[in-house]
């Protein structure tokens, strides 16, 4: 077979790689992807109730990028969509990120608002201050807050989900959920917040319905490359499987999901509940919030942080440590090697806990570059 472009893997950044490809150089397209789906980890179908399920956890789309917007735009339609989540602190249910709202439901009236003025008179108003930030902040009552927050809020929690504490992760782990000085509830407050229509595998299908892609699903890249010709590859997987390992392993976390439908119209009052300090699990997400479909029924995803065991489970997010960026960095440097025959891209390839949206401008600014003829 005789194609331009071997693309590995039909998530965000394939799938966007793939139609630009496809649709503005008319160039042909294989796709290829190892599960029997497209969408990546954004992958959604309809359960036997008819409620649109996402099988990977919850994906709720966001984001500041106008880029991202207009072209996704192109193949859904949105449905706005504003996320709230809540924690388990103590046997209350408060806001996450924690907030000034979080702080009132927690302590006294009058503590509170002591701590709110040191919060505001330190960092101002409407301001999202990590929780490790916080924690050097000096002050008597910012540090007792800070470190109530820390215990009760990010330190089971984070070791759940990574198997590390807070300190042993890149900071941008811990500064994805801040501690937000401000009254907003939302979980994130990017301009744009909906989600597809039809869903996440709809939209995917309109992406790559076009006669120069050709998708081949339950296919893996070492099956299929040696009856492939292609004027280059696009490798979306994971960068240390490409190479054979030859620098050794680098750590992925997974999840493991229980879905429970339940014959009652709503379990929880909002999205997604999280659990840092009770149970096995991290947060519980009721479908029905996400798809705004009404039904009698609902369908909850429970999901159990483990480690990724090759084979076994699926790699879900990099681990982001000095140490695993440092072996990451052997193996960019094997890329580079043979940056003329395959372009490494995607979280897996490039080691990084991308959101969707930033997948998708990760492809958009590649495609550019193919496009303006620069060295990739």
């Amino acid at each position: 077979m005789n194609v331009d472009w071997l693309i590995v893997g039909a998530g965000f950044t394939g799938a966007t790689l793939a139609e630009r490809l496809a649709s503005q150089r008319g160039e042909r397209v294989l796709l290829v992807d190892q599960r029997g789906h497209i969408a990546g980890n954004a992958y959604d179908e309809h359960n036997e109730h008819d409620l649109l399920i996402h099988l990977y956890g919850p994906h709720i789309f966001h984001t500041n990028s106008d880029k991202v917007w207009t072209y996704l735009s192109q193949f859904t339609a949105w449905r706005p969509y504003q996320h709230h989540v809540l924690g388990v602190i103590d046997g209350i249910q408060v806001p996450i990120p924690f907030n000034l709202n979080s702080l009132y439901a927690l302590f006294g009236p009058q503590q509170a608002a002591r701590l709110e003025d040191a919060l505001v008179a330190r960092y101002g108003f409407g301001v999202k201050v990590p929780i490790l930030k916080l924690r050097e902040s000096g002050s008597d009552d910012l540090q007792f807050l800070a470190d109530f927050i820390y215990r009760n809020v990010f330190l089971n929690y984070t070791l759940k989900q990574w198997g590390l504490r807070p300190e042993e992760l890149d900071a941008s782990v811990t500064g994805r959920v801040p501690v937000y000085i401000s009254r907003d509830n939302r979980y994130f407050q990017d301009t744009y917040q909906a989600m597809p229509a039809q869903g996440y595998t709809r939209m995917f299908r309109r992406m790559l319905d076009h006669p120069n892609i050709r998708v081949m699903l339950n296919t893996r890249y070492d099956e299929i490359a040696p009856s492939v010709t292609a004027g280059r590859v696009i490798y979306t997987g994971p960068i240390d499987e490409y190479f054979g390992f030859r620098h050794g392993a680098l750590p992925y976390r997974s999840l493991h999901f229980d879905f429970d439908t339940r014959h009652v119209e709503h379990v929880q009052t909002v999205g997604t509940v999280n659990y840092p300090n009770d149970y096995a699990f991290t947060r519980m997400t009721e479908q029905k919030y996400l798809s705004g479909q009404r039904a009698p029924v609902t369908t909850m995803i429970t999901e159990y942080p483990q480690p990724y065991v090759r084979g076994h489970n699926d790699p879900y997010y990099p681990v982001p440590t000095d140490a695993n960026r440092a072996l990451y960095d052997r193996y960019a440097r094997d890329a580079e090697a043979i940056a003329d025959r395959v372009i490494f891209a995607g979280r897996l390839a490039d080691y990084r806990y991308y959101n969707m949206d930033q997948a998708c401008a990760r492809a958009l600014a590649l495609f550019e570059q193919i496009a303006a003829g620069h060295p990739v």
